[in-house]
């Protein structure tokens, strides 16, 4: 099994659906360039018609996108930041969600929204955002957001082969991150989540980026006699609740770690969950670890005191293992 960089899988697994499919094509800011790498290469292979520069008008490219889903072709429009999709609600919310519905299933919106979120250092309030959770409130959109090479391949490949609109985000410090994807081969369902790591007293759902950094506290509170499980949702909606009751069940005690603002987050929809359908296998109360509800601020040690980091999860991890004892 080959090592591969997340950028580059991603990238694979869009240019293997294109083989697939003539109908895929993908449209965007600055495509033909492939300024993250997502489509660097790809005009030279599938040509003008199927990698489309568009102008910087992020209404345009989503409303063009879902006219050409309806129409039957498979788009995959690319907005680079997360932040930008704020200039598209009004298609995202009004058509992408509602046409299927409205429409008594005659149209179907088989279209992939890729956008970079979150906040790798430096980039500022307009560019830093982690905006699912607006996404995961429109009633009709899939939302998933891989963190390793493996799940960003796989679930490329299931948005794009899915009838329904899926907004696909990614961390932007993932992209040079390392791991393991199969040459044959294969998708990732979506809406299943992945327990990244076993553990017995904890229960630690991590949300993007915020994957790693539970990772390595699982790891550092491993010496200290605490056992932390770790599951990466993959997918917002639909949310694998189910995985996330199981471990709670079993280690009574759950923690989310979520980049995005702490108000009507993912984080509060997860816990909600647990406390509606769980709250009788629960040994302490539900912690979140969140950005508080302010702007991204450009200034790095501003970023890096309002963004989680591994010592705000480990104090909140250690805190909850230890309620009641």
């Amino acid at each position: 099994m080959a090592q591969k960089r997340f950028i580059h899988a991603l990238r694979e697994g869009l240019i293997e659906e294109m083989r697939r499919d003539e109908r895929v094509f993908m449209m965007g800011e600055d495509v033909e360039i492939g300024v993250f790498g997502v489509s660097r290469g790809l005009k030279a292979e599938f040509g003008a018609s199927r990698v489309r520069n568009t102008p910087i008008a992020e209404q345009v490219i989503v409303g063009a996108a879902l006219g050409a889903a309806a129409g039957g072709m498979r788009p995959v429009a690319d907005l680079m930041m997360a932040n930008f999709a704020y200039l598209a609600m009004e298609p995202f919310a009004n058509q992408a969600a509602k046409l299927h519905y409205m429409t008594g299933g005659q149209i179907t919106m088989p279209a992939v929204f890729l956008a970079a979120l979150g906040a790798p250092g430096g980039n500022a309030a307009q560019h830093s955002d982690s905006p699912y959770p607006m996404f995961m409130n429109l009633g009709g959109i899939k939302v998933v957001l891989p963190t390793t090479p493996y799940d960003a391949k796989g679930l490329i490949k299931s948005a794009i082969r899915d009838n329904n609109p899926v907004v696909f985000f990614f961390h932007g410090a993932l992209g040079g991150t390392r791991g393991e994807v199969p040459d044959e081969e294969y998708t990732v369902p979506i809406g299943v989540a992945d327990v990244k790591r076993q553990g017995s007293d904890v229960t630690v759902v991590a949300i993007g980026w915020m994957v790693k950094h539970a990772m390595d506290v699982a790891a550092q509170l491993e010496k200290e006699g605490i056992s932390v499980e770790v599951i990466d949702p993959r997918s917002l909606v639909p949310l694998d609740i189910d995985t996330i009751l199981t471990s709670v069940q079993k280690t009574g005690r759950l923690v989310v770690v979520d980049e995005a603002r702490e108000l009507c987050s993912a984080a509060s929809e997860i816990s909600a969950s647990v406390a509606e359908r769980g709250f009788a296998t629960l040994k302490a109360p539900i912690a979140r670890v969140t950005a508080p509800n302010v702007p991204i601020p450009f200034s790095p040690p501003m970023e890096r005191a309002i963004v989680p980091n591994v010592a705000r999860i480990a104090e909140a991890v250690c805190r909850t293992a230890k309620y009641g004892q």
